[in-house]
């Protein structure tokens, strides 16, 4: 059997994803609920998961990483053609969220720059 039909035959609970992914079982079941990995059911109601979702949960976290929130994550979704490479259809919201993130940088640069001349007034001379 080759290892591509083998993947696709292979299901996980979530205890065996977890183990895969190094990502908390409770946490799996969150990407579930926020429509970011999918999950059929066994005959007793377990989630399985198909060998696929290991790269699909370790692709999420590293969107999750770059600070994209879970909604935004799951729009991406559409625009992945194969594991771990985004299709152009990305790229105008990941720009969006980086002049986003930009933003805040350039705030938290001018606060730290006011707290700097605050210590820098309220030290004695030298």
């Amino acid at each position: 059997m080759s290892q591509a039909s083998r993947q696709a035959r292979e299901l996980l609970r979530v205890g065996d994803l977890a183990a895969r992914t190094g990502v908390n079982p409770r946490l799996l079941r969150y990407y579930e609920n926020q429509g970011l990995i999918e999950a059929a059911r066994s005959s007793t109601g377990q989630r399985l998961f198909d060998a696929a979702a290991v790269e699909q949960v370790r692709y999420v976290r590293q969107l999750l990483d770059a600070g994209l929130p879970t909604r935004v994550i799951r729009e991406l979704l559409g625009c992945i053609r194969e594991p771990g490479r985004l299709e152009p259809c990305a790229v105008p919201t990941l720009v969006e969220h980086l002049r986003a993130h930009d933003e805040r940088i350039a705030g938290l640069l001018g606060t730290r720059h006011a707290l700097q001349g605050l210590i820098d007034s309220s030290s004695p001379a030298r």
